[in-house]
């Protein structure tokens, strides 16, 4: 029982993940901004602190390219599996679920990459904080309703 609890929320961090990127990229689309190289850089940073050789600088340049999307998705099914032993297998409300998840995601991302230096919210504009903030919603609401969707209803409700 315990493995599946695990295993459920790795599946809903996984599907928010997803969800996180889609949002992400439709704002790429919409209002025509860059990617973000804040994922590469930190995973550059991270490579450092753990005094891993990336190789190269042009094969260097590409792994954290790859590896900056790999840590948010870990990040992101890391997340999944504490919500299932905080949630305890039960259901949770969406709107408490979403906030709990969406909102822990984007702690636990912004604190990492404000710990290792990338980025400095503090000197963020409105923009910036929308454009954080709505990404890291979709996760809560997907990853929430993701794992009430897995979980068996209790006494014939919803949860």
């Amino acid at each position: 029982m315990r493995a599946r609890l695990l295993a459920d929320g790795a599946i809903a961090g996984a599907v928010g993940s997803a969800a996180l990127n889609v949002v992400s990229y439709l704002d790429m689309v919409l209002r025509a901004r860059p990617a973000s190289s804040t994922p590469e850089d930190t995973a550059g940073r991270l490579a450092g602190v753990a005094h891993v050789d990336l190789g190269p600088e042009d094969r260097a340049a590409n792994r954290r390219s790859g590896l900056g999307p790999l840590l948010g998705y870990g990040l992101g099914v890391a997340a999944g599996v504490g919500y299932a032993l905080l949630a305890r297998g039960r259901r949770m409300p969406l709107p408490l679920a979403t906030g709990v998840l969406g909102g822990g995601v984007m702690t636990m991302s912004d604190g990492s990459m404000t710990l290792l230096g990338v980025t400095d919210p503090r000197t963020w504009r409105r923009s910036d904080w929308v454009a954080d903030i709505v990404p890291h919603l979709a996760y809560g609401v997907a990853a929430a309703a993701t794992w009430n969707r897995l979980r068996p209803p209790v006494s014939g409700r919803d949860g």
